[in-house]
């Protein structure tokens, strides 16, 4: 589905060449498909793109003519689209198409039977990292030569007729230069390949070769090893010496790569943050019911909003959005979270209400992001969703986009829900989770392990500090964000401009710092100034991307006409897209074939009768199946479990409802710093009377508070495996205990276990 819609359109042989310097990918691949039918096809070809992509060579050839891709200022591809024959056909495609994302769609016309074409396709990547610090680079199974396995036992066959293997070899030449200045240390290659060869006395430079595709469809997975410590590494790229001098193609550019090493345990204060929780109302369809009823919790998300409010650690920053045809703040900016706000915010959940109209998604992100952040409190995201939000998916993922680096998305679409793919996309984005939910229950276990991920430790105060040479100087162009969540990374782009004064000193250094709590840490990294040179320039290739959307996102004015003019030049030299971009396609004949530097500025030559536009463009399609290498397993994934949870599903006995509902009141009446008062309304949600509570209380000198809240706890968990959402609740009791002078546990807990009737172990303090 990458390339046709028509089986018979097979692909026969590939050729790529991968050049991988630490976490960016140059890819330089052909690709041969042939009409095997006796009829011709209407071909057309897509491509993913996501946002860590940039693919800035497109060209195909078919019999004599040749058609190519390029890039033009908007306003100059937006007369050549009015001139183009068959763009409609695009627009249909965004909606009737079955894929769903980011793609580069270019139609290619008529192939005839038996008829060939040949496709080159160049794009640079930004590649992630493993959670060992490894590079992983992923090739899709559909752009592997298509083999019909007869027989895999070449003994057995007819002479003179090859066997699978071999013909795969014949067809296939993938190859994979691995560079870094850290030195390459080993490879994990899902498929056969050669064994490394080092291409460098130090080991900086190695090469692999595939022997085959990976088995049955797999996509191919290469992860990447080097040597030393993977905290911070540094690519840096030499200038073009053609380019102007200031421009960005004429100073070296230098990409870190950061990924903090994050301690699992943070001592201090608890961990702060500002948590924003967005509903869509049509949720609360049939919830509208109180938070003290006993009615099943299933039908009342509002029980998802009490146990992360509750879970909530004291000293953050929080506020709660409901979305429908408009949006409504619980407070004009988000507020700490203290007792007297907790209950504020309690009091007006119940106020929320179903609205079946619009789902105004786009306006709420960005009434948000105009919000400035906390410093100090990283900003997470928390979507429930469940209505189709039209036409605006675009939209919504170019704000996401701009502000990526600034927070986290947790996504949780409704099994209904229209929208999935596009909470899938604004999670991987922000480097967040997006989890399916199928009933309301489901909705609060999930909501909860999520918002114990987002209470996890994280990087925050990032600053970089730079040592260069006398005369040098660096100016950034993408930023280093404030927080790095555990487990991910980050890429900073910077030029490097000015002459050094003296031309022995060849090396700079750069010092990454940053706080994890109260804890301090700083890595420093020393890299070289004379790297070798490469011509095809994928490091500023990828940083220009970044300094382009940057100004977009700006509004960068006609006032900074110089840069503007100079940034959009560097965007149409190398094939960067850009908002101030688009694509044009041109069929030509072999001896007509230009290049789009040899062009004028002016598009006037294209719309003369001898030119051939055709249809081509970066489009972003609605349909049903996410347009990500991995993502069409995680699509028959996803669904499969669906289906397996829903056969699965048994309805929960009285019993179990009864005491989901009372342990739901005991949460309710949890104060925000994790304590619990001596009340009526506590003994009754535990069961008991207030006069049983009172006469078992170990002795005079133990405060009631304490004594509540070994009984709360000490309840909860007697029913945890009922309902295992409380993990975050205990662990607030437990920290309010350990700051209480004095306090008896050993006795307290004896007692709660003897009137609750149970043997909870001491180990329930965590202590």
């Amino acid at each position: 589905w990458f390339f046709s819609s028509y089986p018979e359109v097979e692909l026969e042989t590939v050729t790529v060449n991968v050049t991988i310097q630490d976490f960016v990918a140059d890819v330089v691949s052909e690709l041969v498909f042939r009409n095997v039918q006796q009829v011709p096809k209407e071909i057309m070809f897509i491509f993913p793109v996501d946002s860590n992509t940039v693919v800035h060579t497109f060209h195909a050839t078919m019999g004599d003519s040749c058609i190519e891709a390029m890039l033009w200022e908007k306003e100059e591809a937006q007369k050549l689209c009015k001139a183009t024959p068959g763009m409609e056909s695009l627009r249909y495609l965004k909606d009737q198409w079955d894929l769903w994302g980011r793609v580069f769609a270019c139609f290619l016309g008529t192939l005839p039977a038996n008829g060939e074409v040949t496709i080159s396709l160049c794009y640079v990547q930004e590649l992630p990292l493993q959670p060992d610090g490894a590079a992983r680079f992923c090739w899709p199974h559909e752009l592997f030569p298509w083999i019909k396995y007869t027989s895999d036992f070449s003994h057995s066959l007819p002479a003179g007729q090859i066997s699978s293997k071999e013909e795969m070899s014949k067809n296939l030449r993938f190859s994979i230069s691995l560079r870094s200045a850290r030195g390459v240390s080993h490879v994990v290659i899902n498929s056969s390949h050669s064994p490394l060869q080092y291409t460098a006395s130090d080991q900086t430079s190695a090469q692999v070769f595939l022997k085959s595709s990976p088995w049955v469809q797999d996509d191919l997975n290469l992860i990447v090893y080097y040597k030393g410590p993977h905290t911070l590494s540094a690519v840096v790229e030499r200038g073009d010496p053609k380019a102007p001098p200031g421009s960005l193609l004429g100073h070296p550019v230098v990409m870190l790569t950061l990924m903090p090493n994050i301690p699992e345990v943070v001592p201090g204060p608890g961990h702060l943050g500002e948590f924003l929780f967005l509903m869509d109302c049509s949720l609360f369809q049939d919830a509208q019911v109180p938070l003290t009823s006993s009615a099943h919790p299933s039908i009342c998300p509002q029980n998802t909003l009490l146990f992360l409010l509750k879970s909530l650690p004291l000293g953050c920053y929080f506020n709660i959005y409901s979305f429908g045809a408009t949006f409504k703040a619980f407070y004009p900016q988000s507020v700490e979270y203290t007792q007297e706000n907790m209950d504020s915010a309690m009091g007006r959940i119940s106020s929320i209400c179903p609205d079946l109209g619009g789902c105004d998604l786009l306006g709420l992100l960005r009434s948000i992001y105009s919000t400035p952040l906390l410093y100090g409190h990283p900003r997470q995201l928390f979507i429930f969703i469940q209505r189709k939000i039209s036409s605006e998916e675009e939209a919504v993922m170019a704000e996401v986009y701009c502000y990526r680096d600034h927070h986290r998305c947790f996504c949780f679409p409704a099994n209904r829900c229209v929208n999935f793919h596009l909470c899938q996309a604004i999670a991987l984005e922000t480097k967040g989770e997006c989890v399916c939910i199928h009933s309301r229950v489901d909705m609060t276990s999930k909501a909860v392990k999520c918002l114990q991920r987002a209470l996890q430790p994280m990087a925050s105060g990032i600053s970089l500090h730079w040592d260069l040479p006398p005369g040098l100087e660096v100016s950034l162009i993408r930023k280093a964000p404030e927080t790095i969540f555990q487990g991910h990374q980050s890429s900073i782009y910077a030029q490097i401009h000015g002459q050094a004064q003296d031309a022995k000193v060849d090396e700079g250094a750069v010092t990454l710092q940053y706080h994890v709590g109260n804890q301090f840490f700083d890595y420093s990294l020393r890299f070289s100034l004379s790297p070798s040179s490469d011509d095809r320039l994928p490091v500023h290739r990828m940083a220009l991307m970044h300094l382009l959307w940057e100004r977009a996102w700006e509004g960068t004015s006609r006032t900074e006409k110089d840069t503007w003019q100079s940034a959009v030049k560097s965007s149409l030299t190398l094939g960067v897209p850009s908002p101030f971009t688009s694509s044009v396609a041109v069929r030509m004949k072999h001896r007509d074939t230009w290049h789009r530097d040899s062009l004028p500025a002016d598009s006037s030559i294209l719309l003369s009768p001898s030119c051939n536009l055709v249809p081509c463009q970066l489009l972003w399609l609605r349909g049903f199946r996410p347009v990500l290498f991995k993502s069409t397993k995680f699509w028959v994934v996803q669904k499969c479990q669906l289906c397996l949870e829903m056969l699965g599903h048994k309805a929960p006995d009285t019993e179990t409802l009864t005491q989901v509902s009372t342990y739901r009141k005991a949460v309710a009446l949890q104060k925000a710093n994790g304590s619990w008062a001596l009340t009526t309304a506590l003994a009754s949600a535990l069961g008991l009377s207030k006069a049983d509570i009172e006469g078992r209380r170990p002795s005079e000198d133990v405060d009631p508070s304490v004594w509540a809240t070994v009984l709360a706890l000490v309840w909860l968990n007697k029913y945890k495996w009922k309902v295992p959402w409380s993990e975050l609740l205990e662990a607030k009791a437990c920290r309010w205990l350990q700051d209480q002078p004095e306090v008896q546990l050993d006795e307290c807990l004896e007692a709660a276990n003897s009137l609750l009737g149970c043997f909870v172990e001491p180990t329930v303090f965590r202590m």
